[in-house]
């Protein structure tokens, strides 16, 4: 327990001392940090959701890619290696307009 206590008091007492040369510095130098500040704080929240959100959308690419295997395989169709030509471009419907 002192070892999380003495932890959250290192960091209440980092975020004092930045916070007071925050206010020391100059006001082209607090909006310059400002800005830095907001930039991490997009890009670390922008990372955590993507962390978050990873797993799902990887489930989620992994069914959408099953689902089209599954319907290529149904398909009536001559298979040419890995080149799929379904049976309906085969009909006689005359030349195609190449436009």
């Amino acid at each position: 327990m002192a070892l999380i206590d003495g932890v959250l008091a290192g960091i209440a007492l980092a975020v004092c001392v930045v916070l007071l040369l925050r206010l020391v510095a100059g006001a082209r130098r607090r909006d310059r940090f400002d800005a830095a500040a907001r930039r991490t704080w997009r890009a670390s929240r922008q990372r955590a959701v993507a962390l978050w959100r990873w797993p799902g959308q990887r489930r989620a690419a992994a069914r959408a890619a099953d689902e089209i295997i599954r319907r290529a395989a149904r398909r009536d169709a001559d298979q040419d290696g890995n080149v799929i030509r379904p049976k309906a471009f085969h009909e006689g419907r005359g030349p195609r307009k190449p436009h």
